[in-house]
């Protein structure tokens, strides 16, 4: 009996770093490339950052006041300090999330990231670094100037 608890905890223990450690990476674009590139990119920090994971999944997000300008642009790019790079295509703007309202002529964007990756971070001692608004940014590519026909 006592040999089959042990080989449980260590079944447990194991389990649980493989979810916690197990590098994730499911962006549909290339991403890479783009923040590489030497095309001009729109850049912009977090207005606001949430961090509780142990809510459960959805908690951990940053807030991010964009012009609308970008509001037809493909895709961007979150990144967080020490958490990683996601690309990510537009969807779910508002104009109003958590008491946090958009500025005239700018909209609102909420970008999740995993709560497993929030949760490893914080093991690691890098919690209010996760927090700090000035480590979220989202980049997007500049919109092509149309130019007018001759």
């Amino acid at each position: 009996m006592r040999h089959r608890l042990r080989y449980i905890l260590i079944l447990l223990l194991s389990l649980s770093i493989i979810t916690l450690w197990w590098p994730v990476n499911d962006s549909d674009c290339n991403l890479d490339d783009f923040l590489a590139s030497k095309t001009t990119n729109f850049q912009v920090y977090a207005t606001k950052v949430v961090v509780q994971p142990w809510r459960g999944r959805h908690h951990v997000y940053g807030i991010f006041m964009i012009p609308d300008k970008y509001k037809q642009s493909p895709f961007f790019v979150v990144r967080v300090k020490d958490a990683g790079s996601y690309c990510s295509y537009q969807f779910g703007h508002k104009n109003n999330f958590d008491n946090i309202f958009a500025e005239p002529e700018t909209y609102l964007v909420r970008k999740f990231i995993r709560t497993r990756t929030s949760l490893r971070l914080i093991l690691q001692g890098l919690y209010f670094q996760l927090n700090d608004k000035q480590n979220w940014t989202l980049t997007f590519p500049e919109p092509k100037v149309s130019q007018p026909n001759s």
